[in-house]
């Protein structure tokens, strides 16, 4: 815990001679699969050699895109890989970084406005809505079928409506069957 403390909540991770990873918050070796599920859960760390103690995060993350990528889990083009090979040793080398930095940004932003306005346009969780309407037909059919049945505080509510108890029973019974009616088509529709 001290380590992650003088680093400002980067967790320090030692890569020792036998090729292995030491987290030293959790004081538990670790894999590079490990290390993947922390970077895309955000948690930053750095990987020092524990012998000459180099940075070698740069180096740990390239080998994890290369094993995420030998995986089959390709998300570089080999266009862009060829790309990106003639740009060593090019006048051009020291602005890559700079750029692909800038690009992953700016696709990171475009992802969380994307997002937003697809929950937007869905509500932010579109089955909370459905599980709302599936509560009310089941309050609905129960208050229909034991009409005597209604809870504490709802036999207020029932009493100040204008409409009788049939009718009113009557009209929620047939809502609730047109209810139904539009669940089983719109199921028959994902089932087909």
């Amino acid at each position: 815990m001290a380590d992650k403390d003088k680093n400002d909540g980067v967790i320090i991770i030692k890569k020792y001679a036998n090729r292995r990873l030491y987290n030293t918050d959790s004081s538990s070796y670790i894999t590079l699969d490990h290390l993947a599920e922390m970077t895309r859960e955000g948690i930053e760390f750095q990987v020092i050699d524990a012998k000459s103690g180099a940075d070698i995060t740069h180096q740990i993350l390239t080998q994890i895109i290369m094993d995420e990528e030998a995986g089959g889990s390709q998300m570089l083009p080999v266009t862009f890989l060829r790309d990106l090979i003639g740009m060593y040793g090019n006048s051009m080398q020291a602005m890559v970084p700079h750029y692909l930095e800038m690009s992953m940004a700016q696709f990171r932003d475009n992802q969380l406005k994307m997002r937003k306005a697809f929950e937007e346009s869905m509500g932010s969780n579109p089955l909370a809505k459905l599980a709302q309407q599936n509560m009310a037909m089941f309050k609905a059919a129960t208050d229909a079928f034991m009409p005597g049945m209604a809870k504490p505080g709802e036999e207020g509510e029932a009493a100040a409506e204008d409409t009788p108890a049939a009718a009113q029973s009557s009209d929620e019974l047939d809502e609730l069957r047109k209810q139904m009616a539009a669940m089983k088509e719109q199921i028959d529709k994902l089932s087909n």
